[in-house]
């Protein structure tokens, strides 16, 4: 895929979005000012309704957008590695003794008991006393949310790609899946990251700050953690966040300009702006 076509598949997927965003608020689920007036009147009375009308817009945004950043990843992945697949099932087996380790593992960072506080995250340390499981071998089944695969090198990839505000028991789901990857007696990736879109508290990876995720890993310092531009580049190569981003503002403007003028009821500012 060329940076021309990648262009094009990621304006597509944005257009789908807000296509759909816009049309539920503008014709599916319309924001009624009598009907807000009528369930909230408290509210209505001491807020101008284009504040509740503007929360209204946001919550159907960010609830699509959270569908959008697996379909963004395939893009990607495709242009960047080579091969992209969403909610890819891998197999292989597992040591029985690994199997309890994970389990062991997983209850000592969600559970305390009288005898020791709760264990926190340190994936290097927990991943070696996992592999030093052994026993039998049994059969194990692990659908990631995307598998990518390099077609230059063949290496193999599993992403557990997340919102960027996940909560807990969605990483612990997701830290199971790839310790079990991980464990795996015959290798079935050559890595495996639990990934999140963008850091929505700036730029390095030690500012992020959302507690629930850090119950699991330690988001800052965690091999097996890739936050915003690490896991683009991972994924697309470098220069594919930016990518993103260019790609988005040439469409930006048409968008921001209907939903002033579709949605908002008013004439976009003179100043307005487009891009990010």
């Amino acid at each position: 895929m060329s940076q021309v076509e990648m262009k094009h598949a990621i304006q597509q997927v944005i257009q789908a979005l807000m296509d759909k965003v816009i049309n539920s608020v503008l014709v599916d689920n319309p924001f009624l000012a009598e009907e807000h007036k009528a369930s909230k009147p408290l509210y209505a009375a001491l807020v101008p309704d284009e504040i509740f009308k503007g929360s209204h817009f946001e919550r159907r945004f960010v609830t699509r957008f959270g569908h959008v950043w697996e379909q963004l990843a395939l893009v990607a992945a495709e242009n960047g590695l080579g091969v992209g697949k969403q909610g890819h099932e891998i197999e292989g087996t597992i040591k029985q003794e690994r199997l309890r380790r994970i389990n062991e593992t997983l209850n000592a960072l969600e559970h305390s008991t009288s005898a020791r506080v709760k264990q926190k995250p340190d994936w290097d340390t927990e991943l070696e006393y996992i592999l030093q499981g052994g026993g039998p071998e049994v059969p194990a089944k692990v659908v990631c949310d995307i598998y990518a695969e390099n077609t230059r090198t063949g290496e193999r990839f599993a992403f557990e790609l997340k919102g960027p505000l996940p909560n807990s028991d969605q990483t612990k789901a997701s830290k199971e899946k790839i310790l079990k990857l991980h464990a795996m007696t015959v290798p079935a990736v050559d890595g495996a990251y639990y990934a999140l879109p963008y850091n929505p508290y700036g730029t390095k990876r030690e500012s992020y700050n959302w507690s629930f995720p850090g119950r699991w890993f330690n988001m800052r310092q965690d091999a097996a953690v890739l936050i915003g531009t690490e896991f683009w580049t991972k994924i697309g190569g470098l220069g594919t966040y930016q990518a993103f981003i260019d790609a988005v503002n040439e469409i930006a403007g048409e968008y921001k300009e209907r939903i002033y003028r579709e949605f908002l009821c008013m004439e976009p500012p003179k100043d307005f702006v487009t891009k990010l």
